[in-house]
């Protein structure tokens, strides 16, 4: 979920469109996006973002962060110290977790 609103501020009546109310749709506004909902779920959010305008301009606002995202990430690499470094931090967190 996004941090630019809170959902009842976008839609102050809550309407459920489409039988889907305004808090579900941002919930699931990413997998609309990245195309890992259902086909039902894909048309149950649809109508709701065709009939409230502020999830719509939620709807709006994730998908241009989406595509700016994928724009300035396409195809750059992370520096292989870099990714050792993470490598090890994760190595450290697993095995003080393990220890706990």
């Amino acid at each position: 979920m996004s941090e630019f609103a809170d959902p009842a501020e976008r839609c102050p009546n809550d309407h459920a469109h489409g039988g889907v109310g305004c808090a579900e749709v941002i919930a699931e506004v990413w997998t609309l996006l990245d195309g890992e909902c259902t086909p039902e779920s894909r048309e149950r959010l649809r109508q709701h973002l065709e009939a409230c305008p502020g999830c719509f301009k939620h709807y709006g606002i994730e998908e241009r962060i989406k595509a700016l995202i994928a724009t300035k990430c396409r195809g750059e690499r992370a520096p292989e110290g870099l990714k050792e470094r993470l490598r090890l931090e994760i190595r450290r967190t697993s095995i003080v977790r393990g220890l706990d």
